[in-house]
């Protein structure tokens, strides 16, 4: 073993569970966020700047993606972040919700492409989530998440 392989193997076995631990954070934090933006929706409360974020949804599904049943896509979309969040936090589903996620932060990146970079309400949040969706649609929920406890049987 190379003088520079040796530390690596050394630091590769003793941070194999933090890597492991970090990952779950990464992803309960990941789905936490999601909720938040999603409870507001399916309660019909404000969020931050926004008197009624479900409104907002339905308006920009209607009229800047063009697309038919918008209030139904709006519900659709307060009920993968809501209970989707809720999901990925738990590590419940992992794969298909993250694929889900990522779907729908492209569709919001490419509402918000004209804002992009960091002008209020860029893309660069709906960016970074979008990679964090894909990172666990390939990497699915790890070792500390329900899907594993489920898989075990």
């Amino acid at each position: 073993m190379s003088e520079r392989a040796l530390p690596a193997a050394l630091l590769a076995g003793r941070h194999a569970g933090l890597e492991r631990a970090a990952a779950a954070l990464l992803r309960a934090a990941f789905g936490l966020i999601m909720f938040t933006h999603g409870l507001p929706k399916l309660l019909g409360t404000s969020h931050g700047s926004m008197a009624d974020p479900m409104a907002a949804s339905v308006k920009l599904i209607d009229s800047v993606l063009h697309l038919p049943a918008a209030p139904l896509l709006g519900l659709l979309v307060a009920l993968l972040e809501g209970v989707g969040g809720l999901m990925l936090a738990a590590g419940l589903l992992t794969r298909p919700v993250a694929l889900l996620m990522a779907l729908q932060m492209t569709a919001i990146s490419y509402i918000l492409g004209p804002t992009w970079p960091w002008i209020d309400r860029g893309i660069e949040y709906p960016v970074l989530m979008l990679f964090l969706a894909l990172f666990f649609a390939a990497h699915g929920g790890g070792d500390w998440s329900a899907d594993r406890k489920l898989a075990r049987g």
